[in-house]
């Protein structure tokens, strides 16, 4: 069991937050976003869906005192997943983004993957106050 200090509770929440602001902007802003960015808007609105039920599994982890250490691997491995696949997609050329959308999916992937590495870093202190 992993506790959940202050610095990882904070990093959930920010990632909830984040998630959150994505999930509205990609699933309900797909029609305005879509065009600015180049990005198909089926990818927004299935994207940002998919975030619903990220930020609700968040905001359950931030209320509890501790989480089983499997959940936190999971929870980091998605997130550095999700910044794989984001990286992976523009790469790939499945879609083609103006130059705002790749600087879109870039950025998120990112602050996504730098999540990922605070959570990591935050388990780990966790860790070692428990040993």
């Amino acid at each position: 069991m992993t506790t959940i200090t202050p610095f990882l509770r904070n990093v959930l929440k920010a990632d909830a937050a984040f998630s959150a602001v994505g999930a509205v902007l990609m699933a309900a802003g797909a029609p305005i976003v879509a065009p600015l960015t180049g990005l198909p808007p089926t990818l927004l609105i299935g994207a940002g869906l998919a975030l619903v039920p990220w930020v609700a599994l968040l905001v359950y982890i931030v209320r509890q005192p501790g989480v089983s250490r499997l959940v936190m691997i999971d929870v980091i491995a998605v997130n550095a997943l999700w910044a794989a696949v984001s990286v992976g997609l523009l790469v790939s050329g499945m879609i083609a983004p103006n130059a705002l959308g790749a600087a879109f999916v870039l950025a998120q992937a990112l602050v996504v993957a730098v999540f990922a590495e605070l959570q990591f870093v935050g388990m780990r202190r966790a860790q070692t106050a428990a040993a």
